[in-house]
């Protein structure tokens, strides 16, 4: 099957990116492999530029529209923050205008970075339908190019290049654990990981309520039209439905079984991030490490023989006056 994305457009999105993004060291926790009986190796992207993973596909994606339509007056999207503030970052580098629609109940540190990265942001109702709409219109009204945060091949590209910096870093590796809203990070890494090395295992972790390991399991997409934004601490992870470019990729690719979190859980990783490995992490951020310390993980990685596990840690854009505990 023709995918959206190959090996290729990842290695060439990572050679194109490169001088542009932080390449983010690995870090470990005895605390972690200890608890997990795993060697565990964390991908701290809340460390990258504008503080997650998301600048690595928005900068992809805006150089390749540099290529192919130099004379575009701007980009518009729709965000909830961490990739309309990665856009608003990349669009300024290249002296480009960029409209951002956000969601009403966007975090307020969210909103806030995008506008001093120069964003024009536009409120809409917090819905998927209205965000669509709103960022059509604006797109013809403007005659700006529309960049998706996940539905797009740059995007995707971009966003795998995560996982061909891993493997660099720690090539002999058993899984990865990757988060999960719209699935262009989770399609990039799949797409880089699986090529690069067939036998790795990639697990999802996604939100309680997303459906996707039944979406997974019966390979197709039973997500209820139309789409909806769940009700979750973790305000990167809202999105119920993944991607139709990205899901091709993580139904052929991404292990059937996910770790499907709580609120609660994506708290406590959070805490233990902030408390043990004295990092600053969004909820969003945090549910890879909640995953790795869970029971199902355990019994997962028992039941696969797993022993070097790399987690991705995807940003740290939290509101320090609103943490949830």
């Amino acid at each position: 099957m023709a995918y959206a994305i190959d090996l290729a457009a990842v290695r060439a999105a990572h050679e194109r990116i490169r001088p542009l993004i932080h390449r983010t060291a690995i870090v470990t926790s005895h605390t972690v492999n200890v608890r997990t009986g795993l060697q565990v190796f964390f991908k701290p992207e809340n460390m990258q530029k504008t503080g997650a993973f998301k600048i690595r596909g928005a900068l992809n994606a805006l150089l390749r529209l540099q290529e192919t339509d130099p004379r575009s007056a701007g980009v518009v999207t729709h965000s909830s923050g961490n990739h309309g503030t990665a856009l608003a970052c990349g669009a300024r580098l290249m002296g480009m205008s960029c409209t951002v629609v956000t969601p009403e109940n966007a975090p307020a540190v969210k909103i806030a970075a995008m506008r001093d990265y120069g964003a024009d942001v536009v409120l809409c109702e917090a819905t998927p339908t209205a965000r669509l709409e709103t960022c059509d219109r604006l797109s013809k009204e403007r005659n700006l190019s529309i960049l998706p945060s996940y539905d797009h091949a740059d995007v995707m590209a971009g966003q795998g290049t995560i996982a061909v910096e891993i493997l660099e870093q720690v090539p002999d590796l058993d899984a990865i654990l990757v988060p999960i809203s719209g699935g262009g990070l989770s399609s990039g890494i799949l797409m880089a990981a699986k090529s690069i090395k067939p036998s790795l295992r990639v697990f999802i972790v996604e939100p309680e309520g997303k459906l996707l390991q039944e979406c997974l399991q019966s390979g197709e997409r039973i997500w209820p039209n139309p789409p909806i934004m769940m009700n979750t601490i973790a305000d990167g992870m809202r999105l119920q439905q993944a991607g139709h470019l990205p899901w091709p990729i993580i139904r052929d690719m991404a292990e059937k079984s996910t770790i499907a979190l709580t609120d609660a859980e994506i708290v406590a990783g959070m805490r233990f991030v902030f408390e043990r490995m004295k990092m600053v992490v969004e909820p969003s951020g945090a549910s890879t490490v909640a995953a790795v310390l869970s029971e199902h993980f355990r019994t997962l990685a028992t039941e696969h023989g797993l022993k070097r596990v790399a987690v991705v840690i995807s940003g740290g854009n939290v509101d320090i006056d609103n943490l949830p505990w």
